[in-house]
């Protein structure tokens, strides 16, 4: 064997050191590590950049109503600042700056490439100053002082004031002030905010509803008008009967009228009088004062009281301000409701014509064509369908409703115009593409055989659809709705023609027939930003404001979205493993 080996190998017979394989080397990209690593890092990169924003957003809501203390800067000209350190930055202080300063400031800024810090102050006092922030250089400062009789008072107008109490008078009688946490001044401000929760209580709701029935009232007698002529006996009996209501309704009127203008002579009586770091002096009734803290000598319990104050008065209160302050209740609640109706519209339009599209129809050019077009819908801009349902639904469609139904309105329009339920309908159609196609993969996912076994025992195709394939196919319809769900709720380009506005202060439901009013106006979260963002007259003063409202949008939509996630994955629990 050995002489086989040596004439097979003659060098296997004298080494007897074992031979290593050689490397198997391979190409990295037949084995595809370049494309998978780019894959990777790309949907790493996304993650990032989603979790950063997160965070952005979060860590600007979650501080925007934390309370801050109250600087009084000196500057070496003489002028006194007082306000909340609102950011800071460096700048290049132009010539004519440089030349007004002393030789050491000079060198250090031109050791310092010509750069300078300076720190943005937010004073408030809008109704003395004229203006909400300031600019103070450090090289102008004199000196920084943290005093703690510096208050932070919020208004019901012109914004926060930031200064000190110097008396406050209570049914007419002056008394000096000694601390916001004194009893008498809490009390005099909770009876006169309560006095000014009734007044706003009976006008809204006592009056509203009178001048609602007079309207009501005048807009059935011209309908008697249009119908028979004002010659007409009818119109007649009508005349008497809208003239006797509006004398009881006139009376109950001038009631609450008397009732309102009392509470406001006592209000009237209750006032404190402001002081700014300048010592110029506003007085304000204690009714306008929403809350007044001393930020400089806050304790942390207080500091918390205020913050969750501020949270509540967000969540429950209407804007004021030009939305950049008070709270967001009408924008939460319009947001919600047209989600909501969007959803209830758009949910059976595309179940259906996926239905249709994969178990009924004929598989062909036609529905092949179908497809292509629900597909390209995807993708046509949203003010498209902004448009598209300013002119089909409020003109056209809510136009031929007036005509009809509320002709005795017009020239007014009722449905003729942008309004919550136009605007469900706009988003329905804009987001119908993305529940048909989740809608049809999941129908196509369902097994055939299913479909076989339920006809083999008899089942019509209407009972094997309902029975058989929609329960099973609910979870990826879900899916449809979700996504459908999370675009329709941040859109805002189409609602800004079709019903949302800046202000709304009737919500959609109130407790006047008929009770849901689908043809009003609303407020959204989404339209809120953009105009805190960008229509208010201080950028910087709405800042905070659009960060805690995108928080709040994001929050509302998650919340939405995980209810849906919730239901969908029990359905898919429920048919798991029932495949044959």
């Amino acid at each position: 064997m050995s002489e086989i080996a040596h004439m097979i190998d003659p060098a296997s017979a004298d080494d007897t050191t074992p031979q290593r394989a050689p490397a198997r080397t391979t190409d990295m990209r037949s084995r595809g590590e370049p494309a998978l690593w780019s894959l990777g890092g790309a949907l790493a990169i996304g993650i990032i950049m989603i979790i950063s924003f997160l965070m952005l957003v979060l860590w600007n809501g979650i501080v925007t109503f934390i309370p801050k203390p109250i600087a009084v800067v000196t500057e070496l000209n003489g002028t006194v600042t007082a306000g909340e350190p609102f950011r800071a930055e460096t700048f290049k202080p132009g010539p004519d700056v440089l030349a007004e300063l002393p030789a050491e400031w000079r060198a250090e800024i031109s050791a310092n490439d010509g750069y300078a810090h300076r720190t943005l102050y937010r004073m408030g006092n809008f109704d003395i100053y004229g203006e909400d922030f300031r600019w103070v250089p450090d090289f102008s400062i004199l000196e920084t002082e943290y005093r703690e009789e510096m208050l932070f008072v919020e208004r019901m107008e012109w914004g926060p004031f930031i200064g000190t109490i110097k008396s406050f008078t209570v049914d007419g009688a002056e008394h000096a002030f000694t601390s916001v946490h004194d009893p008498a001044f809490e009390a005099v401000h909770e009876i006169s905010r309560d006095r000014w929760r009734k007044i706003d209580d009976i006008e809204h709701n006592e009056i509203g509803a009178i001048n609602y029935n007079l309207e009501r009232g005048r807009l059935d007698l011209r309908k008697v008008e249009m119908a028979n002529g004002k010659d007409s006996p009818e119109y007649v009996a009508a005349q008497k009967r809208l003239d006797s209501q509006s004398v009881e309704l006139q009376r109950d009127y001038d009631a609450y009228a008397q009732q309102v203008q009392k509470m406001r002579s006592e209000n009237a009586l209750n006032t404190l009088t402001l002081v700014e770091v300048g010592g110029r002096e506003v007085t304000i009734e204690f009714s306008e004062l929403v809350r007044a803290y001393a930020a400089n000598d806050l304790s942390v319990l207080q500091s918390v009281a205020v913050y969750f104050s501020r949270w509540w008065e967000f969540l429950s209160a209407e804007p004021r301000e030009a939305n950049t302050e008070g709270g967001v209740f009408p924008a939460i609640f319009g947001t919600a409701a047209m989600t909501l109706l969007m959803v209830v519209a758009v949910t059976p339009f595309g179940v259906i014509t996926a239905l249709y599209l994969r178990e009924y129809a004929a598989q062909g050019r036609l529905v092949s064509f179908v497809r292509i077009s629900v597909n390209n819908l995807a993708g046509v801009p949203s003010i498209v369908y902004g448009v598209f349902g300013l002119g089909f639904f409020a003109y056209v469609l809510g136009g031929s409703i007036d005509a009809l139904f509320y002709a005795e309105h017009l020239p007014n329009p009722t449905f003729g115009t942008g309004g919550l339920l136009w605007a469900s309908l706009t988003l329905a159609l804009l987001t119908v593409p993305v529940v048909i196609v989740a809608t049809e993969e999941a129908l196509a996912s369902v097994p055939r055989s299913m479909r076989e076994g339920s006809l083999a025992c008899g089942a019509s195709k209407w009972q094997t659809i309902r029975y058989i394939v929609l329960p099973r196919a609910m979870p990826g319809i879900m899916t449809g709705v979700i996504l459908a769900m999370a675009r329709g709720a941040g859109e805002v380009a189409p609602l800004m023609l079709v019903g949302v506005v800046k202000l709304a202060p009737e919500l959609p439901i109130d407790g006047m027939f008929p009770f849901v009013h689908l043809e009003r106006s609303f407020m959204h979260l989404g339209f809120h930003i953009y105009d805190v963002g960008f229509q208010s007259r201080n950028a910087e003063a709405g800042k905070p404001m659009v960060f805690v409202t995108t928080m709040l949008l994001i929050a509302l939509i998650a919340t939405m979205n995980t209810t849906a996630i919730v239901i969908r994955n029990r359905l898919k629990r429920k048919f798991s493993g029932s495949q044959f």
